[in-house]
């Protein structure tokens, strides 16, 4: 079985420094009060960004995600339904997801996702949708080949995907980009440019982005 060859790096360094709330996922989504520029958060980055909604939506939800991450898993299954049908299609959001690996098994299942190009998104539902099923297992890469079959990728492209240092690089260069706006833990969100760290409920959805909107605004 492939693994991947993941060097030391000062990704990995800071990442072995970070607090032991990131491993677990973060808390309940609270504001933190940081307000990023959009034309920076936007900037284009090592890999291009996988836009859900219309481009002129006047609201931009930036999500930093780990795939192995629990409240991420809980967000795509049990809010993201909700961002989607009220806010994305309805052309109020435009909404991304960037990679924020909090392991191998993470970086692993994003260049996965990544090598399916305009895919990608429905693939990270997807391994989140099955994310005990290989992120948690006793072999997680034998387990993550199994589950992506179900997609389309087979073990060939699973190896020469895992293979991939530049890929690797690249998925890594958008964390290093996400630590640099302060994102500490998953999942983190950007709403207009104003961070929320933390899990989000379905519930508080409608009220965090309003009053988002409005702190950014000012």
């Amino acid at each position: 079985m492939t693994t991947l060859k993941f060097a030391p790096s000062r990704r990995a360094l800071m990442l072995a420094a970070l607090p032991a709330l990131l491993f677990a996922g973060a808390a309940r989504a609270e504001s933190a009060d940081v307000k990023v520029s959009l034309l920076e958060l936007l900037a284009p980055g090592a890999l291009p960004d996988v836009v859900e909604g219309k481009a002129d939506a006047p609201i931009v939800i930036v999500e930093y995600a780990s795939m192995t991450c629990g409240h991420c898993a809980a967000f795509h299954k049990e809010v993201y339904p909700t961002l989607k049908k009220d806010f994305i299609d309805a052309g109020k959001v435009k909404f991304i997801l960037r990679e924020f690996p909090l392991d191998e098994r993470a970086a692993a299942a994003f260049m996965l996702a990544r090598s399916l190009g305009d895919k990608r998104d429905a693939a990270v539902d997807f391994l989140f949708a099955q994310q005990k099923n290989w992120a948690f297992t006793e072999t997680p890469f034998e387990s993550l080949a199994s589950v992506v079959k179900q997609i389309g990728i087979g073990q060939a492209q699973f190896e020469e995907t895992l293979k991939d240092e530049k890929l690797q690089q690249a998925v890594y260069a958008v964390a290093e980009k996400g630590s640099k706006f302060g994102v500490r833990a998953t999942p983190t969100f950007f709403i207009n440019g104003l961070r929320y760290d933390g899990r989000m409920d379905v519930a508080e959805l409608p009220k965090i982005i309003a009053d988002s909107v409005a702190k950014a605004a000012k």
